[in-house]
């Protein structure tokens, strides 16, 4: 069992940046992969970033990609999500998933996402 905590969001103007961190407990994170997602209101669940169990395997969505970074810390049981050049349309409620992968080198793939944090609020403003 995992128990994630996302932190770190807030509200933010248009270019600005911002670190979501996720804390997970138990002692084999290392052995999970991790993704992030968003949902904006009245709008599906949006992959944004996904990465491998040991952290050297990346991937990201189409949004996402040239402007946020995702990051894990198998040593302090964390995962982050680095995001800038924000934009109003990154408005969302982010959340923190894990789970178990294929293989240490393979990025957590949506269906594969078990344990999910209660979301942290991130707002963009124009």
């Amino acid at each position: 069992q995992v128990q994630l905590v996302e932190s770190g969001g807030g509200l933010v103007q248009a270019g600005g940046s911002l670190s979501l961190s996720c804390a997970a407990s138990g002692r084999t994170f290392s052995s999970y992969g991790v993704a992030w997602f968003r949902q904006a209101p009245g709008k599906e669940r949006e992959f944004v970033a996904a990465i491998s169990p040991n952290g050297g395997i990346r991937r990201y969505g189409d949004s996402a990609k040239g402007r946020f970074t995702i990051s894990k810390d198998n040593a302090m049981n964390l995962g982050h999500l680095q995001m800038n050049s924000l934009k109003p349309e990154d408005t969302a409620v982010y959340y923190c998933a894990a789970g178990r992968t294929d293989s240490v080198y393979d990025p957590l793939r949506p269906h594969e996402a078990n344990y999910w944090g209660q979301g942290t609020q991130v707002t963009v403003s124009s």
